[in-house]
């Protein structure tokens, strides 16, 4: 019989932080699942630009936030910024959709504010500011986070960047700076791009419905100037 493979992820104090395939965070100890930027309502904002997109993508992501939550029974879902592309993408249709799905989740629904949510309006959803979890600062843009606590935030979309003669291959990944320290969550939404982890972090990819750590050997492609830490729009 073969060996059970442990889970990959991060220790902070006495907590186990596990990475999910779903592009989401577990946090055990305190029954907490926590999401990054879903960007519902993309393809119609996109599409009102001109960019002919299918419109079934939110209706996915609306899916697989609630398997995601029937599979852990978390006490609280957290969604660390722009659940939403922009306020006037979001048709009478998503704002009931995303109205049923949180009176059919059966734990507590936070949502903090990114930079795509701002003036934006949910029913029962209220935006919220950064804010702590034993242990962890909650964040959407990445911040410098009070002592002792490890800023987990979005925004950034991080993507591991492999390259190999002329294939090139971008996967979305966990990133994690110890020094800072900070831990970027890849983007939960399907239809949403990506820009080149911090090269001096570490790296897990997710691929093919697995989360597999990333040896710095393994990327030879990464583009540090292309790295940006400040509030660029993602």
């Amino acid at each position: 019989m073969s060996e059970k493979k442990e889970k990959e992820g991060i220790g902070w104090g006495k907590q186990k932080l596990e990475f999910l395939p779903q592009r989401a965070l577990w946090v055990a100890n305190q029954r907490l699942l926590l999401i990054a930027d879903v960007h519902l309502g993309k393809a119609e904002h996109l599409q009102s630009h001109g960019i002919p997109l299918p419109s079934d993508g939110d209706a996915e992501n609306i899916s697989r936030i609630e398997k995601l939550v029937d599979q852990h029974q978390p006490e609280e879902l957290v969604i660390l910024g722009d659940l939403i592309h922009h306020p006037r993408s979001v048709s009478s249709l998503l704002r009931q959709q995303i109205t049923a799905l949180v009176e059919r989740l059966d734990c507590k629904v936070s949502w903090i504010e990114g930079n795509h949510d701002r003036g934006s309006s949910l029913g029962p959803l209220q935006r919220d500011a950064s804010q702590s979890r034993q242990g962890l600062w909650l964040s959407h843009e990445p911040e410098v986070p009070p002592e002792g606590l490890l800023n987990v935030c979005g925004h950034l979309h991080p993507v591991s960047i492999l390259r190999q003669s002329s294939d090139r291959l971008r996967l979305p990944c966990f990133s994690f700076v110890q020094t800072i320290p900070r831990l970027v969550l890849p983007a939960f939404g399907r239809l949403t791009g990506g820009q080149p982890a911090e090269r001096t972090s570490k790296q897990w990819v997710v691929a093919d419905g697995t989360v597999l750590a990333l040896p710095k050997s393994l990327r030879p492609g990464e583009h540090p100037a292309r790295w940006r830490q400040s509030s660029r729009s993602a």
